[in-house]
Formats: C-alpha cells, sequence, structure tokens
C-alpha cells in the first residue's frame, strides 16, 4: 500500500490549500492536479523536451566571420 499520511485543509479566501507534509515534497516550484472522481492527484511538472526549449529561444543576432574550409582534394577510405 501506498505510504499516506493524515494533512489538514486551510481555506484562503477563494482557495482551499493543503499543507504538504515533510517527505512528500515534490521537486521544482510548479505542479499539475488531476481530479479523478472525489481523489486529487499532485504530481510535478515534467521538464520540457528539446523542441519546447528550441522554441523559447531567439534567433543570434551576431555575425560570424567567413572561414576558409576548402573540400578536400581526394577521399580516401578505412
Amino acid at each position: 500500500m501506498a505510504e499516506q499520511r493524515r494533512v489538514r485543509l486551510i481555506r484562503d479566501g477563494h482557495n482551499q490549500l493543503v499543507r504538504v507534509p515533510v517527505g512528500f515534497e515534490l521537486p521544482g516550484n510548479e505542479a499539475v492536479m488531476y481530479r479523478v472522481g472525489d481523489r486529487l492527484l499532485i504530481e510535478p511538472v515534467r521538464k520540457r523536451g528539446l523542441i519546447a526549449l528550441l522554441e523559447t529561444m531567439r534567433p543570434i543576432e551576431e555575425c560570424f566571420p567567413e572561414i576558409a574550409d576548402p573540400a578536400p582534394t581526394e577521399w580516401r577510405g578505412l
């Protein structure tokens, strides 16, 4: 059976808060919450993939110098 602990629910204006006990902390500072019937499931936000990271990057404005890179004159196989 999964580890369990009784927790206290707190009302803060229109929100209900739950105190996460030591040993139940999630990594990071964001989580995703799901409702499944009368249960709430909370899991950490997963690290985003490479495509999502690349979409957040801006193009480089810097000009790079030309590099002399002559093609090889002959190919030598292994």
